[in-house]
């Protein structure tokens, strides 16, 4: 198997949503961001899938110094062996990847946040550096748009975390602020159990519909940051937005069943929204 054939492996099995917005980009920037996003996947899967947190840290270090090698022309793993052939071109740099894999040693590190600015240094690392490469490989030509950029992938990511407060309950895991749970008067235990008749208490729900609140907002800063000249290279960007927005919206309209549950959107709606946003640019 060739580095470009399991980095497309890497991606396509993941079933994430990055995966059809990928599929409109023209092959060269198609295989930055196909290798780019399979480093993603695989120093996260470390975090998620390795229990023992002292093997999951000497990993996260082999990483650190697998990034090292690479940009020292000698890569080892076929992820770095299919993404140093772009690097240069798209400005992707060592201290990029070593942000994310900063970001997911902080899963290891701490499994709570005590205020939305902690979180919020842990979202630039996971997803606003991301977003930034991300934007440079589809073609920026605004510095602005790494606003933009770093915007989307905070929204993108307080997505993710509204969808998966049960899956990282499971794991012992709150993602939203203590602050915020006590301002609502939520209590943390409350969310780890994950039992009726608590779990949707309106105390909840209030609290769902605050992180939902802001996560709106932030695409609207995000789409109000995106030059209008970059806006048609940065359509893949968009698809995701819209993509995200929509499960964001699913999981409204479904009450905040985040607790035992974990909402997707179909294959085909995700293929469609992404398609729809080729078609219309917005």
């Amino acid at each position: 198997m060739t580095p470009e054939q399991y980095v497309q492996r890497k991606a396509a099995q993941s079933g994430s949503s990055f995966y059809y917005a990928f599929l409109f980009l023209p092959p060269p920037r198609r295989a930055a961001i196909t290798a780019f996003y399979a480093f993603c996947r695989e120093v996260d899967d470390v975090v998620d899938e390795v229990s023992d947190p002292g093997v999951a840290a000497r990993k996260l270090q082999w990483w650190r110094e697998e990034v090292a090698s690479a940009f020292a022309e000698r890569a080892n793993h076929p992820v770095m062996q299919a993404l140093m052939p772009h690097t240069h071109h798209h400005g992707i740099e060592a201290h990029h990847l070593l942000s994310v894999i900063d970001g997911c040693q902080m899963d290891l590190d701490q499994t709570r946040y005590l205020d939305f600015a902690g979180l919020k240094t842990y979202c630039h690392r996971v997803a606003g550096v991301v977003g930034e490469v991300a934007a440079n490989i589809f073609g920026r030509t605004q510095p602005a748009t790494v606003a933009y950029a770093h915007q989307l992938g905070l929204a993108l990511q307080l997505t993710n975390i509204i969808r998966d407060v049960g899956d990282d309950a499971r794991r012992g895991r709150i993602y939203i602020p203590l602050a915020e749970l006590q301002q609502f008067g939520v209590k943390a235990g409350e969310v780890l159990e994950r039992k009726a008749p608590w779990g949707y208490s309106d105390r909840f729900l209030a609290l769902m519909r605050f992180q939902a609140e802001r996560a709106h907002d932030t695409y609207d800063a995000a789409l109000k940051a995106l030059p209008e000249a970059d806006r048609p290279s940065q359509k893949p960007g968009l698809m995701m937005a819209n993509i995200y927005r929509a499960l964001l919206r699913e999981i409204e309209v479904d009450g905040f069943r985040v607790l035992h549950q974990r909402t997707s959107l179909t294959p085909l709606r995700k293929f469609w929204i992404a398609a729809r946003t080729q078609w219309r640019g917005t």
